[in-house]
């Protein structure tokens, strides 16, 4: 993690951005049993087919995790004062979610020089997974 701080960077700059490995079947079972949520939409291909789907897919909240490693592999986590996502499509297995963030706001709030980024998840194909905004302090 470089040193930055608030007079360093400018609306518009790019923060680091984050390329995972394809989801596999094994990232997912990982995942439940890290977090505990164990919904067999994501990891019983019987159950996932017997609701409609192809087959399982990624939690919502694995791609979260990737925006907020992307966020805390910028600055470290203590500088994170807000952090809002909306999911916005089903992950797939074999998705490969790239996570990218751009500097949109600086202000002062609270007696802290504030910054908000806004965040996207993607997928090889560039369809958006998640997005929303985090807001960071930084000196």
């Amino acid at each position: 993690m470089s040193t930055i701080n608030f007079d360093s960077l400018n609306v518009g700059d790019q923060i680091p951005g984050l390329t995972k490995p394809p989801i596999t079947r094994t990232t997912l079972a990982l995942f439940a049993g890290a977090s505990g949520d164990h919904n067999p939409i994501h990891i019983d291909i019987d159950f996932a087919k017997a609701a409609g789907m192809e087959d399982v897919f990624a939690h919502g909240m694995l791609s979260m995790a990737y925006l907020a490693q992307t966020l805390t592999g910028w600055v470290p986590q203590s500088a994170l004062r807000g952090f809002n996502i909306r999911f916005s499509s089903i992950t797939h297995l074999q998705d490969r979610i790239s996570c990218e963030g751009e500097v949109t706001e600086k202000f002062e709030e609270a007696g802290e020089k504030r910054l908000r980024v806004t965040l996207t998840a993607v997928n090889q194909d560039g369809d958006v997974k998640l997005a929303g905004d985090a807001v960071v302090a930084l000196a």
